[in-house]
């Protein structure tokens, strides 16, 4: 990033922050009106034709105030905002409405959508927690044709793994069905360290079978566990940056692809540390789906036990400070949530 001075720092913000607010091009005899700036209109121009230079602002057309570039808000994102916090009887009010869902999980994600999306005035994303230490809940086996036989694998948090195996000789439904629930019977609740270590009686089909789970099992599996949480789409759609149809619909994709979604997170919030906040700005080059739109996302949970994702989605013309502070609040909450259900 280039160096500003002073003077062209407070420019930036100031033109930013009018922006976010208006949604209109920001002139310099506006800015130096509108907050009382001690300088002439005529240095503020001179300091937004540098900041144009610079690639931090552009002029839709000629005569136009300016308006932010992508590089412009990373700078205010990155060098000028701060840290930001949610006020505290916001806090307080918040809390207070996670305290009466009780120790519903599906209500706390729904809730968190709920409370991300007014917050933010953006789109909420919530994904259910996901169980990073894979524990074995049930399995299912089917006869299908012939040797052919398909394993339906339920870990504990809800994630479904389905997988065709093939085995040395036809089996009949009757006897897989009576391996399946004497595996389930074993191994209820068992993590992979605890099923490797099992030393019951199995005979050889259950003994193959479970050879096959635990393989299934050290497999990456689906990182957005069960069902993802959405909130506050229709807001969004109303906002003028998304007038047009394919603006619109590459940002509904984002959110309802599930395909989208999963490459979106392995890459950004997977690599991040439990309540730490990432910001993508025009998809970073990354997403063409996120060209338009701007992300702010945040891991939460137990880092090697249970995480998941809380986030918002809007235009590039977001109101990051809020949005920035609703997000890490709402993920450190739900990680003291869901550590304390485990605990408990």
């Amino acid at each position: 990033m280039k160096t500003l001075t002073e003077r062209q720092r407070l420019v930036l913000a100031l033109v930013i922050r009018d922006y976010i607010d208006t949604a209109q091009p920001v002139g310099s005899q506006h800015l130096v009106e509108h907050y009382n700036l001690d300088v002439s209109s005529a240095t503020v121009r001179n300091e937004l034709v540098a900041l144009t230079k610079m690639g931090y602002l552009r002029q839709p057309y000629t005569s136009a105030g300016r308006v932010p570039t992508e590089d412009g808000y990373r700078y205010f994102v990155r060098q000028l905002m701060g840290h930001t916090e949610l006020p505290e009887t916001t806090k307080r009010t918040i809390a207070h409405q996670f305290y009466q869902a009780g120790h519903d999980v599906d209500r706390w994600m729904r809730l968190a959508a709920s409370v991300l999306a007014h917050q933010s005035q953006a789109a909420a994303l919530v994904t259910a927690p996901h169980s990073e230490q894979l524990r074995f809940k049930h399995l299912e086996l089917i006869a299908t044709h012939g040797r052919q036989v398909l394993m339906v694998l339920v870990l504990v948090g809800g994630e479904v793994r389905q997988q065709m195996l093939v085995l040395a000789e036809p089996v009949p439904q009757e006897r897989l069905s009576a391996a399946a629930r004497n595996l389930n019977a074993a191994f209820q609740g068992m993590d992979l360290n605890s099923i490797t270590a099992y030393s019951g009686q199995m005979d050889a089909l259950e003994q193959d079978i479970i050879k096959l789970a635990i393989e299934d099992m050290h497999q990456p599996g689906d990182i957005l566990g069960g069902e993802v949480y959405r909130d506050g789409i229709s807001q969004v759609l109303a906002e003028p940056e998304f007038a047009e149809v394919d603006v619109a619909r590459k940002a509904l994709r984002i959110l309802e692809e599930r395909s989208l979604l999963e490459d979106l997170l392995s890459r950004t919030v997977l690599t991040a540390s439990v309540g730490g906040v990432q910001v993508l700005i025009g998809g970073e080059g990354t997403w063409e789906e996120l060209r338009d739109c701007s992300i702010v996302l945040a891991r939460y949970g137990a880092p090697g036990i249970v995480t998941g994702t809380v986030g918002v989605l809007g235009p590039i013309r977001m109101a990051y400070g809020r949005s920035i502070s609703t997000v890490r609040f709402i993920a450190g909450l739900l990680s003291d949530l869901v550590v304390d259900m485990h605990a408990e």
